[in-house]
């Protein structure tokens, strides 16, 4: 007889970590409980069903009736876990306003993170949106459909704000981006983030930076900044963040880390070893430093999930850590990014050099091809400690070798010894990556 096996939460972690232990084992009860309607959906093609690049809704949800038979799991939507009882081994959940409890023999927790939402005097929830849910989403494409905005403010300028803004100029509103900091998407450097924002403004954007807000006024649709000025808007999009579900693990005494997510070890565990953690609620070790970082992206929660479904049948496989590789999109634009940039090493206090490229991404005289800029830091061995792209083509195949170079232990100067496949509509003879690696040697001359 297997393990009574109760899940919180679905969508990455919790439908994924379902789907893993049905595969490798028929025996043991799955049961799922979601506060929401839909067990698993695509958090990241949101954007592009607002904007319409997605034509159906229904693309980006999963049957959870279809699940549910599939993976012979047990679903209770619209059903809140809120209380742990380690003592007993039992949860207690709301659903339609009872309460009700359930047994378990391991407990695996994935109740996601919510959007961050400022304590801003004014806020209109009626003219102010976050995008984490499908009711988020829903409700964005309800007040675009009804009301026919012309402007938005997007307070944020990470992966959320630059891909709603590409989305939402696409519908034809006119944009304003607003973010504190000194440059867009801080998870590339400064140098890189330029490119990234010369481009928003050549594609009619209005950019904000350096600039916080104080408050809304005018029943939502003008905000108030730091400065003194102000930003008028139809509609508002908040996009500053996440922040991790942790009340239901902190009241059962769970140990809570020092990014604020829950700590597991490298086998997703809590510190009751019957109870199990997982997705945008956990921090985990970074895989070039060890040190602690909270990363909601989707690979690692798939990971995390394969890790837990071994280790229930008695496989130990150690999750090795989090690189943070990571790509999106805006406008013409790819942006992509594994391990650390400048101010996170500078942060850890970790010496670096690095190497910038700026190449086509293939063959010149063949059509089509497009600038994309390289950026690599490496450490005094030579170890390969982070990477960003940039260009219009070929940027995912760039980052995806260089991912890989970091988990193989491939060095900078190794790089140019890469033999990667060229013909003139995919590369040149030397690949940029190649460069790259002469560039490493080169500095040390």
């Amino acid at each position: 007889m297997g393990n009574k096996i109760v899940i919180v939460g679905g969508v990455g972690g919790g439908a994924t970590v379902a789907a893993q232990i049905r595969r490798m084992d028929s025996e043991s009860e799955l049961i799922l409980f979601d506060k929401g309607e839909h067990i698993a959906f695509s958090n990241c093609g949101m954007p592009y069903y607002i904007g319409g690049i997605v034509d159906e809704r229904e693309k980006l949800l999963r049957d959870s009736n279809d699940f549910a038979e599939k993976y012979k799991v047990k679903l209770n939507i619209n059903s809140e876990v809120v209380q742990i009882n380690r003592e007993k081994k039992e949860v207690t959940y709301r659903a339609e306003d009872h309460e009700q409890k359930e047994s378990y023999d391991t407990l695996i927790l994935a109740p996601g993170a919510h959007a961050s939402v400022p304590d801003l005097d004014g806020l209109n929830n009626e003219v102010t949106f976050t995008l984490h849910t499908i009711p988020d989403m829903d409700a964005i494409h309800a007040y675009i459909a009804k009301n026919k905005p012309k402007t938005c403010a997007i307070i944020g300028a990470g992966f959320i704000g630059l891909e709603m803004v590409e989305n939402l100029h696409k519908l034809g509103l006119d944009c304003t981006v607003i973010d504190r900091s000194k440059q867009v998407m801080k998870l590339v450097d400064p140098d890189m983030a330029t490119m990234i924002q010369d481009h928003l403004k050549a594609k009619g954007v209005n950019l904000i930076l350096n600039e916080g807000m104080e408050s809304f006024t005018n029943e939502g649709k003008t905000i108030q900044l730091s400065s003194g000025k102000s930003v008028e808007a139809d509609m508002t999009i908040l996009a500053v963040g996440i922040t991790p579900y942790t009340k239901l693990a902190s009241e059962a005494d769970l140990q809570i880390g020092e990014t604020g997510a829950i700590a597991v070890n490298e086998f997703m565990q809590t510190n009751d070893s019957s109870i199990f953690a997982l997705g945008d609620a956990v921090e985990t070790a970074d895989y070039l430093t060890q040190t602690q970082r909270h990363v909601a992206l989707a690979w690692p929660a798939h990971r995390q999930a394969y890790i837990i479904a071994n280790y229930l049948k008695g496989k130990k496989i150690p999750y090795q850590g989090t690189l943070g590789s990571a790509i999106f999109k805006v406008f013409d634009l790819s942006v992509a990014v594994t391990g650390h940039n400048g101010a996170s090493l500078d942060q850890l206090g970790i010496a670096y050099q690095e190497v910038t490229h700026e190449a086509l991404s293939h063959a010149g005289y063949y059509p089509g091809a497009e600038k994309v800029s390289i950026k690599v830091m490496f450490d005094a061995n030579e170890k390969i400690v982070g990477a960003q792209v940039i260009g219009e083509d070929g940027v995912d195949k760039r980052l995806a070798i260089l991912a890989t170079a970091i988990k193989g232990g491939i060095t900078i100067t190794e790089l140019a010894e890469l033999e990667l496949a060229y013909s003139p509509p995919y590369s040149s003879p030397k690949d940029p990556i190649n460069i790259i690696g002469y560039k490493a040697i080169n500095t040390k001359k």
